[in-house]
């Protein structure tokens, strides 16, 4: 008798604790949620004096198409440079990482790149300023006297090295951590039998990596790369501080080229008004192109679900 109130007892409270932590998740995503939908409201209520302006008022003069286009691409090539460079760098060092590298050099390895995100943009975008854009003035030049056909290398080169390239190699820097650490932990999920059918066939250790390793890991790929894209899309005063800000240009390596987040941090401590509204409404867009993003990321995830280590 006393066994069975034990028993019946412990049941109760097993399943009291299981409403607790159901009614916990559920008011958790239920916030997340609602926090979203108060900033998207919160946006567009701000903005909206900036849609209803006259053309003629808002910065250009043109309307606000014309205004924001121009820093949408600049956003846009911005991120795609980090992204370039980032995520073949940040796959190979991951794969080094975890099947490559001997155990005594992986586990510091795998400690730096981690400490790498734990550093503030601020200080990569100090960096960057007076380290990294001094260096890459003499290979702006050569890229201008010997690409210039090009037009993303047409001179005259910066002479600061403050440039759209800079910037997205920063970015890139910035990145990598997040990336590496991502797509490492995901290559070690990797089933073993997986590995050792490939390598028991005949398979090289490369050839056990395509085929085994990274058909599995290709959604976490995916993941890995749209956060860091995230935060390359959304990243101020790096870009602030290494960037000179002027109007879109092709050239990559002269002064020039605008980006969201650095043209809301630049500004908004003196905007006011029809200006205030303006910024403003490029956070906006900026929130619905990261929505977008991580839309077409999820989409791409579930068509190769059957990958998932979950699956």
């Amino acid at each position: 008798m006393t066994t069975n109130a034990l028993t019946s007892k412990s049941s109760t409270s097993g399943r009291a604790g299981d409403k607790i932590f159901s009614g916990a998740a559920l008011g958790a995503g239920v916030l997340i949620l609602i926090t979203l939908f108060a900033v998207a409201v919160f946006l567009l209520i701000q903005a909206l004096p900036t849609f209803l302006a006259d053309p003629a008022d808002i910065s250009g003069g043109a309307g606000f198409f014309s205004y924001i286009a121009p820093i949408i691409v600049g956003t846009v090539v911005a991120a795609a440079i980090a992204l370039l460079i980032a995520t073949p760098v940040g796959l190979g060092v991951a794969l080094f990482i975890s099947h490559l590298a001997p155990r005594r050099i992986a586990g510091p390895l795998g400690y730096v790149i981690d400490l790498l995100a734990a550093i503030p943009s601020v200080i990569y975008g100090a960096w960057g300023y007076m380290v990294l854009a001094p260096a890459l003035v003499p290979g702006y030049d050569w890229l201008a006297t010997n690409l210039g056909f090009i037009p993303i290398f047409e001179g005259p080169a910066s002479q600061t090295g403050k440039t759209m390239l800079t910037a997205g190699i920063v970015l890139a820097v910035m990145v990598l951590p997040i990336i590496t650490s991502l797509s490492r932990e995901i290559f070690l999920q990797t089933p073993k039998l997986h590995e050792e059918a490939a390598l028991a066939l005949g398979a090289t250790r490369w050839e056990m990596i395509t085929t085994a390793v990274l058909p599995f890991a290709r959604p976490g790929i995916i993941s890995a790369t749209m956060l860091g894209l995230g935060r390359a899309l959304g990243e101020t005063m790096a870009v602030a501080l290494v960037l000179s800000t002027g109007n879109l240009i092709p050239s990559l390596i002269k002064s020039g080229n605008q980006t969201i987040a650095a043209e809301i941090a630049l500004n908004f401590p003196e905007a006011f008004g029809l200006r205030l509204a303006e910024l403003i409404a490029a956070g906006l867009v900026l929130f619905l192109i990261t929505l977008v993003v991580n839309m077409i990321a999820r989409a791409i995830i579930a068509r190769h679900k059957e990958f998932s280590g979950a699956n």
